[in-house]
């Protein structure tokens, strides 16, 4: 008489694994190929820099940094201003969306620390330890402040997709033909970026303050106002970003070529999670661009680029980052969170 007994995983005879074993197997794929991507593109920028540093001159680019009109870096500076002051709000929408009760100063104090942070050092760093550090001293429980985060992100790769998919499919866009990506591929990647947005909108409009759970944490879908709203501010700063390089590098690059090669940067970066983005955005902007202008020039451009977008906000920051650490102590945590 055959045996009835349950192996000794559990399971009944003849049952098929457990879901969750697959899954494990599906993400653990995933991984090692997000993993060999990674390592696939830090080489590719390591050869785009070895071949570029050997031929820059250095004497030439100290040269165009020293030759700088103080009205143009006055202009960068302000145009930085402006975007550090666009990212915040979106910590801002953060305040309606996880409806807490923190005043429109902590919260703007927070993410122009967060964002400084984000961009020198990274986003798991920037991004998500200072936010959770200031927010969790301000009252906010963790549920809040990652609803906070995802919405930012959200908000900063929505108008990416949109201005990405907007110079891919207009032709506007051109890859160095050693990246191995046929220029007949580039429409099919903006389209996608543009369903990208679209499904995201979509969704908005049509499943706007309905809840869903996310690992226990119920989350809700924003209202359509709220994701137009996401949209214009993100492009807007996307924009502002690009306008402050385009202005760095003289206006010899026309502007929509600056702003996909930054998109492009922006996208590297993001996957090479190198902090700052230190390298790659110079070996993106040279390899794409030095058939239109030397490449001294455009190092110059983007050193002064890093040192008023990148650098300077960081010294307020720090400074901001201490008198709320010290504010702090001074005081119990204050603030409720919904």
């Amino acid at each position: 008489m055959p045996s009835l007994a349950k192996p000794a995983d559990g399971r009944a005879a003849g049952q098929t694994p457990n879901a969750p074993r697959h899954a494990g197997k599906r993400r653990a794929w995933w991984r090692w190929a997000r993993h060999g991507l990674v390592l696939v593109f830090l080489a590719v920028v390591a050869v785009l820099l070895a071949e570029q540093v050997g031929k820059i001159e250095w004497n030439r680019v100290l040269q165009t940094l020293r030759g700088y009109a103080p009205a143009t870096l006055a202009a960068a500076g302000g145009l930085t201003v402006a975007s550090h002051l666009l990212f915040g709000a979106f910590d801002q929408l953060g305040r309606r969306y996880a409806g807490h009760r923190l005043g429109i100063g902590a919260v703007a104090a927070v993410a122009g620390v967060s964002y400084a942070f984000t961009l020198n050092l990274g986003a798991l760093v920037g991004g998500v330890g200072f936010r959770y550090r200031l927010y969790s001293r301000l009252g906010l429980d963790p549920a809040a402040i990652g609803k906070i985060y995802a919405l930012s992100v959200a908000t900063n790769w929505l108008g990416y997709l949109v201005l990405l998919g907007g110079l891919f499919v207009a032709g506007a866009v051109r890859l160095p033909e050693r990246w191995g990506i046929p220029a007949a591929m580039l429409p099919v990647i903006g389209a996608l970026a543009w369903a990208a947005a679209a499904a995201y909108l979509a969704a908005c409009i049509g499943w706007g303050g309905k809840r869903f759970q996310v690992r226990r944490v119920a989350v809700e879908w924003p209202r359509w106002p709220m994701a137009a709203l996401q949209l214009a501010l993100s492009v807007t700063n996307w924009t502002i970003m690009a306008g402050i390089v385009y202005l760095l590098l003289g206006g010899k690059v026309d502007y929509p070529a600056v702003l996909a090669v930054l998109l492009v940067s922006a996208v590297a970066g993001a996957l090479t999670h190198v902090p700052a983005g230190l390298g790659v955005l110079e070996a993106v902007f040279i390899a794409m661009l030095a058939d239109r202008m030397p490449a001294y020039e455009l190092l110059a451009g983007l050193l002064a680029y890093r040192a008023i977008y990148y650098l300077g906000p960081l010294l307020p920051a720090l400074a901001c980052y201490g008198w709320m650490e010290a504010r702090a102590r001074r005081r119990p945590q204050a603030g409720t969170s919904s």
